[in-house]
């Protein structure tokens, strides 16, 4: 900015695409029951939002013939499994019918340094790992149905499984909507595109924290010493 009055020049600009790149990279977890949506929102959080990548988990599994490894995971035998849990590799892991799930440490640590932030839709045992692994950088958003009637019938409709699996699949419901209250949002999906507005809200939001932005400090205070030298300038 330059004054003509007084021939000073503040050399220290902030722009708003500036501060967004100086930040912190944030995780944002989605957790739910069965037939609460939470895919669906996730889905359309990753079409629309720039800068969102999903985070790819690895897994012992053998990779179905569909698949493409490092798209949809990353296949791996147990032994490096087994030496990456050792080693402290893992934010988060699970064993699920013989095979094992997890989120490895280095891909989202090195994303959220560089100011990029990573989706996980992942249920409630792998978030709480995640809280005490890298508890500052989560933002946790619970999505509950607006009922279990709706929730049995969302089940219904998608005919992906029997009575018998539904029947588990609210029994499981139960356990995990008794943590709602340890997640730092609750979204009530009654209506798609009100509940992924909503927390696309919350992302929006959760990036503007200014404990995200260490960097930016130094540009805000070239900005008061210009404003400083300004004022000094005038009154002299």
């Amino acid at each position: 900015m330059t004054d003509a009055a007084v021939g000073t020049t503040s050399g220290t600009t902030v722009s708003a695409e500036q501060a967004e790149q100086q930040r912190r990279g944030l995780m944002l977890v989605l957790s739910s029951p069965s037939g609460a949506g939470k895919s669906t929102i996730a889905r359309l959080l990753l079409e629309k939002e720039d800068n969102l990548a999903l985070s790819i988990s690895v897994t012992t599994r053998a990779r179905r013939s569909s698949e493409v490894d490092g798209v949809h995971y990353h296949f791996l035998d147990g032994k490096r499994f087994e030496q990456m849990r050792d080693a402290d590799e893992l934010l988060e892991w699970a064993e699920v019918h013989g095979n094992h799930y997890a989120t490895p440490r280095g891909p989202v640590e090195n994303a959220i340094e560089n100011g990029r932030d990573i989706l996980f839709d992942i249920d409630i045992q792998g978030t709480f790992q995640l809280f005490d692994k890298m508890r500052n950088d989560v933002v946790s958003v619970f999505i509950l149905p607006p009922s279990i009637a709706e929730m049995k019938s969302r089940l219904k409709r998608r005919a992906e499984d029997s009575d018998e699996i539904i029947a588990k699949r609210m029994k499981t419901a139960v356990g995990e909507m008794r943590h709602w209250s340890k997640y730092d949002y609750v979204v009530v999906n009654d209506d798609l595109e009100r509940a992924y507005e909503n927390v696309r809200a919350i992302l929006k939001a959760e990036r503007l924290k200014q404990f995200r932005s260490p960097k930016i400090g130094p540009l805000i205070q070239g900005m008061v010493d210009d404003l400083e030298t300004e004022l000094g300038e005038n009154k002299a």
